[in-house]
């Protein structure tokens, strides 16, 4: 099998496209939620349904932790210890939008 120009031309395409998304996606920037103590209630309430070990690993795999859940103890805890909030952040009804969870 013959590799001709036009083969080229599409591997590197390919190449460029991929070049691209490795390049733009980065690290992410957001801050994940402490695993601590003054946060567990919110893992609590996120993980409360989450399968066992011994579940089939098609349910642990798809498993999806309830963010509406547990975003209902950040507000009241931040608003009552002052957390401060950086400049243009956005609204603060859907924290677990952003932030994300540790596994």
């Amino acid at each position: 099998m013959k590799i001709d120009k036009r083969d080229w031309i599409f591997i590197a395409m390919v190449v460029v496209v991929l070049g691209i998304f490795v390049w733009i996606s980065g690290k992410e920037k957001t801050t994940t939620v402490p695993r601590d103590a003054m946060h567990q209630v919110s893992y609590d309430a996120a993980f409360k349904n989450a399968p066992g070990p011994d579940a089939s690993i098609f349910k642990r795999a798809f498993f999806k932790p309830d963010k509406k859940g547990a975003e209902v103890y950040c507000e009241p805890c931040h608003r009552e210890k002052e957390v401060p909030f950086p400049p243009n952040h956005p609204p603060k009804n859907r924290c677990l939008f952003c932030h994300k969870l540790k596994k």
